[in-house]
């Protein structure tokens, strides 16, 4: 099956450096095949027969040992990836007027509910909730205004990883 790590957290800021040539040896360690990663924030394609609840285990413990520092992270099926993709509209974009991002979802806050509890101002961001993620879009000019910056504040952001449309756009497209 084909899947895809989302790794939350590293090198940002120059904090939790991960090298990416590293990061695909270990997930070749792990008996993975096809294994490629699409930019330094943690994106991992690659195929298994395990099951994704082996798969996070071995990669919880193996990033802790070749990294050193405890790395939260999402195995998703290919399927899901662009099932939360295809739930993005096409007119959501980044690009100087607006800004779209995809927070997919660990387990624990992965709800509709979470929407609610977020703390932006809806009437200045268009926000949806689809299983695995919350899509987020927003006019540059009303950032500051939808407290869209607070999110990262917020407990539940230790239990989501972000990245932007177009990110998320290629994680489906990728056919590696």
């Amino acid at each position: 099956m084909k899947y895809i790590a989302l790794l939350r957290g590293i090198n940002v800021g120059g904090n939790n450096k991960v090298e990416m040539k590293k990061l695909k040896a270990l997930f070749e360690s792990f008996g993975c095949t096809g294994v490629s990663t699409y930019i330094n924030s943690g994106n991992v394609f690659f195929e298994s027969a395990e099951t994704m609840e082996n798969l996070l285990k071995k990669a919880e413990t193996g990033l802790k040992n070749e990294f050193g520092f405890d790395i939260p992270l999402l195995i998703k099926t290919e399927q899901e990836i662009k099932k939360i993709a295809d739930a993005i509209p096409e007119t959501w974009q980044n690009d100087s007027e607006q800004k779209t991002d995809v927070a997919y979802l660990f387990n624990e806050i992965d709800s509709a509910e979470t929407v609610n509890i977020l703390p932006v101002k809806k009437e200045f961001i268009n926000i949806k909730y689809v299983k695995g993620a919350i899509i987020w879009n927003v006019n540059r000019k009303n950032i500051n205004k939808s407290q869209l910056t607070r999110i990262i504040s917020h407990k539940l952001y230790q239990s989501m990883t972000v990245r932007n449309v177009n990110t998320a756009r290629y994680l489906a497209e990728n056919e590696d």
